[in-house]
Protein backbone atom coordinates (compact mmCIF):
# COMPACT_ATOMS: atom_id res chain seq x y z
CA UNK A 1 0.00 0.00 0.00
CA UNK A 2 1.07 3.46 -0.53
CA UNK A 3 1.88 5.63 2.41
CA UNK A 4 -1.04 8.37 3.24
CA UNK A 5 -0.53 11.88 2.30
CA UNK A 6 -1.70 14.06 5.16
CA UNK A 7 -2.40 17.75 5.00
CA UNK A 8 0.16 20.10 7.25
CA UNK A 9 -1.42 22.81 7.06
CA UNK A 10 -4.35 24.50 5.15
CA UNK A 11 -4.16 28.81 4.84
CA UNK A 12 -6.63 31.53 3.28
CA UNK A 13 -6.39 34.51 1.61
CA UNK A 14 -8.98 37.38 0.55
CA UNK A 15 -8.40 40.30 -1.46
CA UNK A 16 -8.91 43.89 0.26
CA UNK A 17 -12.59 45.10 -1.08
CA UNK A 18 -15.11 44.41 1.48
CA UNK A 19 -18.23 43.70 0.16
CA UNK A 20 -21.37 44.85 2.60
CA UNK A 21 -24.52 42.92 0.87
CA UNK A 22 -27.13 45.56 2.22
CA UNK A 23 -24.48 47.56 -0.18
CA UNK A 24 -24.93 44.92 -3.43
CA UNK A 25 -28.81 45.43 -3.01
CA UNK A 26 -28.37 49.04 -3.58
CA UNK A 27 -25.97 48.95 -5.74
CA UNK A 28 -27.80 46.21 -7.69
CA UNK A 29 -30.91 48.18 -7.96
CA UNK A 30 -29.10 51.08 -9.59
CA UNK A 31 -27.64 48.77 -12.65
CA UNK A 32 -30.80 46.30 -13.19
CA UNK A 33 -34.09 48.24 -12.59
CA UNK A 34 -34.08 50.34 -15.37
CA UNK A 35 -33.99 47.23 -17.46
CA UNK A 36 -35.92 45.22 -15.50
CA UNK A 37 -39.66 46.28 -14.99
CA UNK A 38 -40.83 45.03 -11.00
CA UNK A 39 -36.67 44.20 -9.91
CA UNK A 40 -37.24 44.69 -6.51
CA UNK A 41 -38.79 40.98 -6.72
CA UNK A 42 -35.04 39.72 -7.36
CA UNK A 43 -33.71 41.64 -3.86
CA UNK A 44 -35.47 38.80 -2.15
CA UNK A 45 -32.69 36.46 -3.24
CA UNK A 46 -29.95 38.90 -2.32
CA UNK A 47 -30.97 38.83 1.44
CA UNK A 48 -31.94 34.69 1.78
CA UNK A 49 -28.19 34.31 0.41
CA UNK A 50 -27.30 34.32 4.22
CA UNK A 51 -24.38 36.30 3.26
CA UNK A 52 -23.59 39.03 5.05
CA UNK A 53 -20.06 40.22 3.00
CA UNK A 54 -17.74 39.31 0.76
CA UNK A 55 -14.33 40.36 -0.42
CA UNK A 56 -13.71 41.78 -4.00
CA UNK A 57 -10.07 42.45 -5.28
CA UNK A 58 -11.62 45.31 -7.60
CA UNK A 59 -13.59 48.18 -5.91
CA UNK A 60 -17.93 48.08 -6.00
CA UNK A 61 -17.94 51.37 -8.12
CA UNK A 62 -16.13 48.71 -10.70
CA UNK A 63 -19.27 46.80 -11.30
CA UNK A 64 -20.84 49.82 -12.67
CA UNK A 65 -19.31 49.97 -15.45
CA UNK A 66 -18.30 47.68 -18.53
CA UNK A 67 -15.14 46.07 -19.25
CA UNK A 68 -14.02 44.08 -21.87
CA UNK A 69 -12.46 40.56 -21.36
CA UNK A 70 -8.72 41.47 -21.92
CA UNK A 71 -8.98 44.09 -18.69
CA UNK A 72 -11.24 41.63 -17.10
CA UNK A 73 -8.12 38.97 -17.99
CA UNK A 74 -5.18 41.06 -16.77
CA UNK A 75 -7.27 41.86 -13.63
CA UNK A 76 -7.57 38.35 -12.67
CA UNK A 77 -3.43 37.22 -13.47
CA UNK A 78 -2.77 40.35 -11.46
CA UNK A 79 -4.51 39.96 -8.49
CA UNK A 80 -4.63 36.03 -8.40
CA UNK A 81 -0.62 36.05 -8.18
CA UNK A 82 -0.62 38.30 -4.99
CA UNK A 83 -3.23 36.25 -3.36
CA UNK A 84 -1.06 32.91 -4.28
CA UNK A 85 1.94 34.44 -2.84
CA UNK A 86 0.02 35.58 0.59
CA UNK A 87 -1.57 32.13 0.88
CA UNK A 88 2.26 30.65 0.13
CA UNK A 89 3.83 32.57 2.42
CA UNK A 90 1.11 32.03 5.44
CA UNK A 91 1.48 27.99 4.46
CA UNK A 92 5.41 28.17 4.60
CA UNK A 93 5.56 30.54 7.87
CA UNK A 94 3.19 27.82 9.69
CA UNK A 95 5.14 24.95 8.73
CA UNK A 96 8.94 26.47 8.97
CA UNK A 97 9.65 25.90 5.58
CA UNK A 98 10.73 27.38 2.12
CA UNK A 99 9.83 27.70 -1.43
CA UNK A 100 12.93 25.15 -1.96
CA UNK A 101 11.30 22.48 -0.12
CA UNK A 102 8.34 21.94 -2.71
CA UNK A 103 8.63 19.34 -4.85
CA UNK A 104 5.11 19.44 -6.67
CA UNK A 105 2.28 22.17 -7.01
CA UNK A 106 -0.99 21.90 -7.70
CA UNK A 107 -2.86 25.18 -8.54
CA UNK A 108 -6.53 25.53 -9.82
CA UNK A 109 -8.85 27.87 -10.81
CA UNK A 110 -11.25 28.60 -13.34
CA UNK A 111 -12.72 32.35 -13.26
CA UNK A 112 -9.43 33.20 -15.83
CA UNK A 113 -7.11 32.09 -17.80
CA UNK A 114 -3.42 32.30 -17.71
CA UNK A 115 -0.69 30.78 -20.10
CA UNK A 116 1.56 30.55 -19.01
CA UNK A 117 -0.52 29.45 -16.22
CA UNK A 118 -0.85 30.94 -12.60
CA UNK A 119 1.61 27.89 -11.04
CA UNK A 120 4.33 29.53 -13.80
CA UNK A 121 4.21 32.98 -12.41
CA UNK A 122 4.14 32.09 -9.23
CA UNK A 123 7.44 30.70 -9.79
CA UNK A 124 8.92 34.39 -10.79
CA UNK A 125 7.57 35.79 -7.86
CA UNK A 126 8.92 33.10 -5.26
CA UNK A 127 12.29 31.47 -5.40
CA UNK A 128 10.94 27.76 -5.81
CA UNK A 129 13.64 25.15 -7.69
CA UNK A 130 13.42 25.20 -10.91
CA UNK A 131 12.57 21.20 -11.16
CA UNK A 132 9.44 21.42 -9.45
CA UNK A 133 6.55 19.46 -10.57
CA UNK A 134 3.58 21.49 -11.78
CA UNK A 135 0.08 20.94 -11.94
CA UNK A 136 -2.43 23.08 -13.51
CA UNK A 137 -5.81 22.81 -13.44
CA UNK A 138 -8.73 24.98 -15.02
CA UNK A 139 -12.24 24.19 -15.39
CA UNK A 140 -13.64 22.31 -12.41
CA UNK A 141 -15.41 25.56 -10.85
CA UNK A 142 -16.71 24.83 -7.26
CA UNK A 143 -15.87 21.43 -7.37
CA UNK A 144 -11.51 22.33 -7.86
CA UNK A 145 -11.17 22.97 -4.44
CA UNK A 146 -11.99 19.39 -3.27
CA UNK A 147 -11.14 17.54 -6.75
CA UNK A 148 -7.67 20.00 -6.52
CA UNK A 149 -7.18 18.81 -3.08
CA UNK A 150 -7.40 14.72 -3.85
CA UNK A 151 -4.91 15.45 -7.08
CA UNK A 152 -2.26 17.05 -4.88
CA UNK A 153 -2.41 14.03 -2.49
CA UNK A 154 -2.10 11.69 -5.59
CA UNK A 155 1.24 13.38 -6.40
CA UNK A 156 2.56 13.26 -2.53
CA UNK A 157 1.85 9.79 -2.74
CA UNK A 158 3.63 8.85 -5.71
CA UNK A 159 6.93 10.11 -3.85
CA UNK A 160 6.48 9.41 -0.69
CA UNK A 161 9.38 11.95 0.15
CA UNK A 162 7.98 15.04 -1.23
CA UNK A 163 5.99 18.00 -0.72
CA UNK A 164 3.48 19.19 -2.77
CA UNK A 165 1.67 22.63 -2.66
CA UNK A 166 -2.27 22.93 -3.03
CA UNK A 167 -3.25 26.24 -4.41
CA UNK A 168 -7.35 27.63 -5.58
CA UNK A 169 -8.02 31.05 -6.20
CA UNK A 170 -11.38 32.23 -7.67
CA UNK A 171 -12.13 35.96 -8.81
CA UNK A 172 -15.55 35.62 -9.42
CA UNK A 173 -16.16 39.02 -9.00
CA UNK A 174 -14.50 39.83 -12.45
CA UNK A 175 -17.02 37.73 -14.36
CA UNK A 176 -20.12 40.48 -13.25
CA UNK A 177 -21.51 41.79 -16.99
CA UNK A 178 -23.08 44.97 -16.22
CA UNK A 179 -25.51 44.67 -19.39
CA UNK A 180 -26.24 41.12 -18.45
CA UNK A 181 -30.25 41.02 -17.27
CA UNK A 182 -30.30 36.99 -17.04
CA UNK A 183 -31.23 35.18 -14.30
CA UNK A 184 -28.25 33.59 -13.51
CA UNK A 185 -25.95 36.86 -13.76
CA UNK A 186 -28.74 38.55 -11.41
CA UNK A 187 -28.42 36.00 -8.76
CA UNK A 188 -24.49 35.60 -9.28
CA UNK A 189 -24.51 39.34 -8.03
CA UNK A 190 -25.92 37.76 -4.83
CA UNK A 191 -23.52 34.93 -4.03
CA UNK A 192 -20.23 34.91 -5.23
CA UNK A 193 -17.21 36.78 -3.75
CA UNK A 194 -13.45 36.18 -4.45
CA UNK A 195 -10.79 34.80 -2.48
CA UNK A 196 -7.86 32.15 -2.52
CA UNK A 197 -6.78 28.97 -0.37
CA UNK A 198 -4.43 26.25 0.01
CA UNK A 199 -2.84 23.49 1.78
CA UNK A 200 0.93 21.66 2.30
CA UNK A 201 0.66 17.67 1.66
CA UNK A 202 3.33 15.27 2.13
CA UNK A 203 3.08 11.51 3.32
CA UNK A 204 5.87 12.49 6.25
CA UNK A 205 3.96 15.25 7.58
CA UNK A 206 1.58 15.33 10.98
CA UNK A 207 -1.92 16.60 10.23
CA UNK A 208 -5.04 14.85 8.44
CA UNK A 209 -5.01 11.87 6.32
CA UNK A 210 -6.38 11.51 2.78
CA UNK A 211 -7.42 8.43 2.69
CA UNK A 212 -10.17 8.80 -0.34
CA UNK A 213 -11.81 10.26 -2.86
CA UNK A 214 -14.00 10.19 -5.53
CA UNK A 215 -16.21 12.10 -8.19
CA UNK A 216 -19.85 11.17 -9.99
CA UNK A 217 -20.73 13.11 -12.98
CA UNK A 218 -24.59 12.61 -14.34
CA UNK A 219 -25.58 11.82 -17.70
CA UNK A 220 -26.67 14.63 -19.75
CA UNK A 221 -26.13 17.84 -17.53
CA UNK A 222 -23.28 19.59 -18.94
CA UNK A 223 -26.41 22.72 -18.50
CA UNK A 224 -26.38 22.72 -15.20
CA UNK A 225 -23.45 24.96 -14.53
CA UNK A 226 -20.52 26.87 -16.37
CA UNK A 227 -19.53 28.88 -18.59
CA UNK A 228 -20.68 30.48 -21.66
CA UNK A 229 -17.54 32.44 -23.19
CA UNK A 230 -18.57 36.48 -24.95
CA UNK A 231 -16.64 39.66 -26.14
CA UNK A 232 -16.78 40.76 -22.70
CA UNK A 233 -15.67 38.13 -20.65
CA UNK A 234 -16.98 34.65 -18.86
CA UNK A 235 -20.64 34.32 -18.94
CA UNK A 236 -22.08 32.33 -15.83
CA UNK A 237 -25.02 29.93 -16.18
CA UNK A 238 -26.52 27.57 -14.02
CA UNK A 239 -29.25 26.09 -13.03
CA UNK A 240 -32.06 27.39 -10.37
CA UNK A 241 -32.86 23.22 -9.55
CA UNK A 242 -29.55 22.76 -7.63
CA UNK A 243 -30.95 22.53 -4.08
CA UNK A 244 -33.24 20.03 -6.07
CA UNK A 245 -30.71 17.90 -7.69
CA UNK A 246 -28.61 17.75 -4.10
CA UNK A 247 -32.12 15.86 -2.26
CA UNK A 248 -33.06 13.75 -5.37
CA UNK A 249 -29.74 13.00 -7.13
CA UNK A 250 -26.66 13.47 -5.28
CA UNK A 251 -27.36 11.34 -2.02
CA UNK A 252 -26.63 7.85 -3.96
CA UNK A 253 -23.21 8.50 -5.49
CA UNK A 254 -22.07 10.39 -1.65
CA UNK A 255 -23.60 6.85 0.13
CA UNK A 256 -21.72 4.57 -2.53
CA UNK A 257 -18.83 6.52 -1.83
CA UNK A 258 -18.98 6.27 1.81
CA UNK A 259 -19.89 2.43 1.19
CA UNK A 260 -16.67 2.03 -1.04
CA UNK A 261 -14.71 3.17 2.09
CA UNK A 262 -17.02 0.97 4.69
CA UNK A 263 -18.53 3.65 6.39
CA UNK A 264 -22.19 5.65 6.27
CA UNK A 265 -23.22 9.01 6.62
CA UNK A 266 -23.56 8.33 10.75
CA UNK A 267 -20.05 7.50 10.89
CA UNK A 268 -18.97 11.04 9.35
CA UNK A 269 -17.61 13.20 12.24
CA UNK A 270 -17.39 16.40 10.45
CA UNK A 271 -18.42 17.67 7.01
CA UNK A 272 -16.49 20.18 5.40
CA UNK A 273 -18.94 20.94 2.33
CA UNK A 274 -18.87 23.34 -0.09
CA UNK A 275 -21.73 26.02 0.58
CA UNK A 276 -23.04 26.82 -2.67
CA UNK A 277 -25.76 28.56 -1.15
CA UNK A 278 -28.19 28.42 1.85
CA UNK A 279 -31.00 26.30 -0.29
CA UNK A 280 -28.03 24.17 -1.00
CA UNK A 281 -26.39 23.84 2.83
CA UNK A 282 -30.05 23.07 3.56
CA UNK A 283 -30.29 20.20 1.23
CA UNK A 284 -26.95 18.79 2.40
CA UNK A 285 -28.00 18.67 5.68
CA UNK A 286 -31.01 16.52 4.37
CA UNK A 287 -28.75 14.55 2.85
CA UNK A 288 -26.54 13.83 5.29
CA UNK A 289 -28.92 13.17 8.21
CA UNK A 290 -27.97 16.17 10.00
CA UNK A 291 -30.22 18.36 12.22
CA UNK A 292 -31.37 21.62 9.88
CA UNK A 293 -28.29 23.96 10.61
CA UNK A 294 -25.89 21.80 11.78
CA UNK A 295 -23.62 22.61 8.90
CA UNK A 296 -22.42 25.68 10.88
CA UNK A 297 -19.07 25.56 10.00
CA UNK A 298 -20.48 26.15 6.27
CA UNK A 299 -22.68 28.87 7.14
CA UNK A 300 -20.49 30.79 8.94
CA UNK A 301 -17.70 31.07 5.50
CA UNK A 302 -20.75 31.47 3.58
CA UNK A 303 -22.19 33.95 5.78
CA UNK A 304 -18.77 35.96 5.95
CA UNK A 305 -17.49 35.62 2.35
CA UNK A 306 -20.20 34.51 -0.01
CA UNK A 307 -19.67 31.66 -2.40
CA UNK A 308 -16.10 31.47 -3.77
CA UNK A 309 -15.97 28.95 -6.09
CA UNK A 310 -13.76 26.37 -5.68
CA UNK A 311 -11.94 28.36 -2.78
CA UNK A 312 -14.36 28.17 -0.50
CA UNK A 313 -14.44 24.72 0.48
CA UNK A 314 -10.79 25.19 1.18
CA UNK A 315 -12.27 27.83 3.61
CA UNK A 316 -14.35 25.03 5.15
CA UNK A 317 -11.77 23.07 6.01
CA UNK A 318 -9.21 25.47 7.27
CA UNK A 319 -12.11 26.05 10.22
CA UNK A 320 -12.71 22.50 10.55
CA UNK A 321 -8.88 22.17 10.60
CA UNK A 322 -8.69 24.32 13.53
CA UNK A 323 -11.40 22.49 15.48
CA UNK A 324 -9.76 19.28 14.99
CA UNK A 325 -12.59 17.34 16.16
CA UNK A 326 -10.94 13.27 15.76
CA UNK A 327 -12.45 10.74 13.07
CA UNK A 328 -13.49 10.97 9.23
CA UNK A 329 -14.09 14.09 7.91
CA UNK A 330 -16.12 14.23 4.57
CA UNK A 331 -15.30 17.18 1.61
CA UNK A 332 -17.65 17.29 -0.88
CA UNK A 333 -18.80 19.95 -3.46
CA UNK A 334 -20.39 20.34 -6.90
CA UNK A 335 -19.17 21.48 -10.13
CA UNK A 336 -19.72 21.94 -14.15
CA UNK A 337 -19.94 18.84 -15.53
CA UNK A 338 -22.38 18.02 -13.32
CA UNK A 339 -20.17 16.02 -11.05
CA UNK A 340 -20.19 15.58 -7.85
CA UNK A 341 -16.41 15.32 -5.82
CA UNK A 342 -15.80 13.98 -2.51
CA UNK A 343 -12.42 13.72 -0.39
CA UNK A 344 -12.30 11.67 2.88
CA UNK A 345 -10.08 12.62 5.33
CA UNK A 346 -9.54 11.16 8.87
CA UNK A 347 -7.56 13.14 12.08
CA UNK A 348 -6.42 11.44 14.98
Amino acid sequence: MLPQARIAAVATACPPHVLEQSEVIERSREIFAPDIPGFDRFTDAYRNAAIETRHSCVPIDWYAQSHPFSERNDLFIENAVDLLAEVTEKLFAECGITAKDVDGLVVVSTTGVATPSLDALLLERLPFRRDVQRLPIFGLGCGGGVTGLARAAQLAMTRPDSCVLFLVVELCGLTFRVNDISKSNIIATALFGDGAAGALLGCGFEGPAVKAWGEHTWNDSLDVMGWEIGDDGLRVLFSRDIPHLVRSQLGAPAKAFLSNQGLTVGDIARHACHPGGAKVLDALEELYELPPGELTTAREVLRQNGNMSAATAMFVLAETMKDGTPGHWLMSALGPGFTATFALLEAS
